[in-house]
């Protein structure tokens, strides 16, 4: 007679550390996703009062407030559509790069020299590319639930009269990882904290929202500035969030133009990423 107590269901059965590392190596990029998930969660709160609350602050002084008065003047300048049209998709784009450049400094930072939480999964089967796509990763699904949920108040509002007005939230959160792919890059090349962030978020991401075609149009600025706004990742995710949200009238080629900027600083944001991991875990 077989001893019933003998048998295990394969599921309860424990794995070797072989199964171990190889399911590492496969799936190590969702397991490091999962936990800076759950390092986020610690902060869930905040999370949800910056992805509710800024939007609707916004909204209601910009678009209602503001647009009060320049609606007032007739809409030729925003295309014929409402200056809440206008300035909702930017809007939108505007708040994914912040957070990615919040998300893409200080937590890389730690990563590597504070608590240098990169350090113990890295001991592990998982290598720095994983690490840094596992980041990559639940800070994506940050941005698209942030995003989601500012595109819910703009529809809520009214702003976003087309009916593809929801791809934007696929377009705020490409803009994001293009801006935030290459700052992660930085960030991992950084040893010593001297104030690096801080001349980011001033010189970098607050020009790029004031410039960038967020409030106007990018043609009304003096060409001394407008500059800024054609090598802007906001200004390329803006002009395609409003071809998608109201039918902004451009050429073609100008949205595909757009998308490939997007793409292309994401990729090489990702590519430099990848190497600078590869580089300082190595050391």
């Amino acid at each position: 007679m077989t001893d019933a107590r003998g048998v295990r269901p394969r599921a309860l059965q424990a794995h070797g550390p072989e199964v171990a590392a190889a399911r590492a190596r496969r799936w190590g990029a969702f397991y490091y996703a999962e936990q800076v998930l759950r390092v986020m969660k610690g902060y869930s709160w905040s999370i949800v009062m910056y992805s509710v609350g800024q939007p609707v602050a916004y909204l209601f002084a910009m678009g209602v407030g503001l647009a009060t008065l320049v609606d007032g003047q007739g809409g030729a300048a925003f295309g014929g559509v409402s200056y809440l049209a206008f300035i909702a998709p930017a809007l939108l784009v505007s708040a994914g790069v912040m957070t990615a450049a919040n998300e893409f400094t200080f937590p890389v930072m730690d990563g590597f020299k504070w608590r240098r939480t990169y350090y113990g999964p890295h001991a592990s089967p998982l290598t720095p590319g994983q690490i840094a796509a596992g980041h990559i990763m639940a800070v994506t699904l940050r941005l698209l639930l942030q995003s989601a949920i500012y595109f819910l108040a703009v529809a809520l509002f009214g702003a976003s009269p087309s009916s593809w007005g929801w791809a934007a939230i696929l377009v705020a959160t490409l803009t994001g990882l293009s801006f935030g792919l290459p700052l992660m890059a930085y960030s991992a090349s950084i040893t010593e904290d001297k104030g690096q962030f801080a001349l980011v978020m001033r010189f970098i991401v607050m020009p790029l929202f004031l410039f960038s075609g967020t409030f106007f149009p990018l043609d009304t600025l003096p060409l001394a500035v407008r500059w800024i706004g054609w090598i802007s990742p906001i200004w390329h995710g803006t002009e395609l969030g409003r071809v998608l949200s109201y039918g902004y009238q451009e050429p073609p080629l100008l949205t595909l133009l757009h998308l490939a900027v997007l793409l292309g600083l994401a990729a090489l944001g990702w590519t430099l990423t990848r190497r600078r991991f590869a580089l300082r875990m190595g050391q």
